[in-house]
């Protein structure tokens, strides 16, 4: 291992002797591994962190006190208000309302993602005005109630329209709309039932959604298998439901461009193979944290 990644690893293990935390503020790396994951931050040496320049980071860290985070979402530097407004409490009461009115969209995306965001502020973030935090409050908020949901399926943005519906299970009364908007046709695909037209729509993306639903009768599966697009007859050949022979023989058509577009592919059959994760790097004695500090001249 590098000595900055040595030193970023010693800044985040537990019980580490609160001198040794303060000589590693003096090495960027290591002081941003302090900054954010670190649980037993005095106030002293927050306000050193803060002093050297790393209170993006610092402002990150859940674990930093209320009071000290509250200071922050009124911070000059939007990146600042952001990392606190991803997972700040409503400490002190009247907090994440503040946050949800910042004029950065970007502050209200984070805020959006924010776990401790009650409903009714995550209604107000599903109308903002900016497409951005409309698409965060999506991804946060799977359970929204009905009137939301329909409100981002029929969203003037084709994106937001496009993310509803792979967030969502749409109310049968929108899946006729759904189908005939290009945005969110192929996504619809899964709630409705599949036909041939379906089958043989020009979008690739549409025909791939086909040959993945649940309900393919045969005839279907049997046409997609021979479909021009690789994506598609992958799709095919990833069915638990397709006759051995047939899956053989898809497969011996999949010949991919690339190493992405093979990853790709194997992952979306389930065959593909992660690395292994690197083991943790074990804990030091202070000796041995002592003697990497001195290699770093810290």
């Amino acid at each position: 291992m590098e000595l900055d990644a040595e030193l970023s690893a010693l800044a985040a293990q537990e019980d580490l002797p609160a001198d040794l935390v303060r000589r590693l503020l003096q090495h960027p790396g290591a002081r941003r591994s302090v900054a954010l994951v670190r649980r037993d931050l005095t106030d002293e040496l927050i306000a050193e962190i803060i002093d050297l320049g790393s209170v993006r980071t610092l402002a990150a860290n859940s674990s930093v006190p209320s009071r000290i985070r509250a200071r922050f979402a009124e911070h000059p530097e939007a990146a600042v208000r952001c990392a606190v407004a991803a997972s700040v409490r409503d400490e002190p009461l009247g907090l994440l309302a503040r946050l949800a009115a910042d004029p950065d969209p970007s502050v209200r995306s984070f805020l959006a993602m924010n776990e401790h965001l009650p409903a009714e502020l995550l209604a107000l973030l599903a109308a903002d005005s900016e497409a951005s935090v409309r698409s965060s409050v999506i991804q946060r908020w799977r359970d929204a109630p009905d009137s939301v949901r329909r409100m981002l399926l029929t969203d003037a943005d084709p994106g937001i329209r496009s993310d509803s519906v792979r967030a969502f299970a749409p109310p049968a009364d929108l899946l006729p709309g759904l189908l005939a908007d290009p945005a969110t046709r192929a996504a619809t695909v899964a709630y409705a039932v599949p036909t041939r037209e379906l089958a043989a729509d020009p979008d690739s993306d549409v025909r791939e959604a086909v040959a993945s639903h649940p309900d393919l009768p045969p005839g279907l599966r049997d046409l997609l298998a021979e479909d021009q697009d690789i994506f598609v007859r992958n799709a095919i050949a990833a069915r638990s439901d397709i006759p051995p022979a047939l899956r053989e023989q898809v497969v011996a058509t999949l010949e991919p461009d690339g190493p992405v577009a093979e990853w790709m592919l194997a992952f979306s059959r389930g065959t593909h193979t992660c690395p292994p994760a690197a083991p943790a790097s074990p804990n030091l004695t202070r000796q041995q944290a002592e003697s990497l500090l001195a290699q770093a001249g810290l």
